[in-house]
């Protein structure tokens, strides 16, 4: 799909000087340009767009998400969503799925309070009646998607199974509302190639209407699919039958894209500025390590390169690899070449998601000019679990 090799990737590096390091830096005109390639491809597929804020945690960006199309949010668990829901943001989608009754009770009650919408997931009869019992106590229903596992074998239920029957009949017998199905297709990131990216969301939307068939003899009408994934969003197989998308990683990607075909270096759009503190015949030392890059090799721990990023210099033409980790230091590879202490190394991460969850704030350049943010969800999702119930 790409051709990852033609690409001279470094963002431009006015205004990061000013900068202390280690910090994450976003390309500002990246950054909107992702998310408007991802809005133009759920507008092409008369899909509505969700994107998932687990990989920015920021009312600004979300904000721009927002302006661009995109109809509602998808969060990663409940101080999450309360952040947004109080923002306003709606249908808040918590894509996560909750056993306890006392979140949901207190999502419930902050949508109703800010006017807006909380939806849900369950895959198991424990998730349903808790789901059932917090929306009793909130004095309200809710809507609830049946998540379908489609490959990644982490939650969902197994369409070809009578008990996915069974539990989606429980659930439109309950005081709840069957939303319809929900998936996520994370083994996409674990494909190899954009084909194989590509076979993956075949598959996904394959299952999801044939399970839809099957509920359909039994009676039961599927109101919406909702699918996510940005791999297999970028690689489609078109959406006839599918009504919503959830991608998160697409506003600024990260290596396990261009390692998977699916972009070029020039569509990130999030690096980490990182200083060479010192020096020795192998490696170079920098003031980044496993607290700021994360040593998370790529999303579902299906990393396919080497190393813990790619660091990029000015005077360099070629990529450096980051090649081990200790908590505030990372070494990198000096492969014949010959830096200075004390320079500025720009290194795109692994895994774009973890690294923001580690970072205090972003840094954002915009044709040279520096402003930061603090990352919201992280900074108010503390008090949310502390003042709401919102711990799990």
């Amino acid at each position: 799909m790409h051709n990852n090799t033609e690409t001279t990737p470094h963002p431009a590096f006015d205004g990061v000087k000013q900068l202390e390091t280690p910090c994450v830096v976003v390309d500002a005109a990246r950054l909107e340009a992702n998310i408007a390639n991802m809005q133009a491809i759920a507008t092409a597929g008369k899909v509505a767009l969700h994107p998932h804020i687990k990989t920015h945690k920021s009312l600004t960006i979300a904000g721009m998400q927002r302006k661009a199309g995109a109809t509602g949010v998808t969060a990663s668990h409940p101080g999450e969503a309360a952040v947004f829901i109080r923002a306003g943001f709606s249908p808040v989608t918590l894509a996560y799925p909750l056993v306890r009754p006392e979140p949901v009770t207190a999502l419930l009650a902050l949508a109703r309070d800010n006017g807006t919408k909380v939806r849900f997931i369950a895959d198991s009869a424990t998730g349903i009646e808790a789901l059932e019992t917090g929306a009793r106590q909130a004095g309200t229903t809710a809507d609830v998607f049946i998540k379908v596992d489609v490959g990644l074998h982490r939650c969902g239920v197994d369409p070809a199974t009578k008990e996915s029957i069974a539990l989606i009949r429980k659930l439109a017998s309950s005081h709840l509302t069957f939303a319809g199905l929900l998936s996520h297709a994370g083994h996409a990131y674990g494909a190899g190639s954009a084909d194989a990216v590509r076979t993956v969301a075949a598959d996904e939307r394959h299952t999801l209407l044939s399970f839809r068939e099957t509920l359909a003899k039994h009676g039961i009408t599927v109101p919406l699919i909702s699918i996510g994934s940005t791999p297999s969003l970028l690689a489609n197989d078109g959406f006839d039958g599918i009504d919503e998308i959830r991608p998160g990683n697409y506003v600024f990607y990260d290596m396990t894209a261009v390692r998977l075909g699916i972009i070029d270096r020039s569509q990130i759009a999030l690096a980490i500025s990182a200083t060479i503190i010192s020096k020795n015949r192998d490696f170079y030392i920098i003031d980044a390590g496993s607290k700021t890059l994360s040593s998370d090799l790529g999303a579902h721990s299906t990393g396919t390169g080497s190393g813990f990023g790619e660091a990029w210099s000015t005077t360099l033409d070629a990529p450096l690899t980051v090649v081990k980790l200790s908590e505030e230091h990372g070494m990198v590879a000096r492969a014949g070449t010959d830096l200075a202490v004390g320079e500025r190394l720009l290194i795109y991460p692994n895994h774009a998601c973890v690294v923001v969850n580690l970072a205090p704030s972003l840094a954002f350049l915009d044709r040279g000019t520096v402003s930061q943010s603090t990352i919201d969800a992280t900074r108010w999702a503390i008090a949310s679990a502390d003042n709401a119930g919102l711990s799990g």
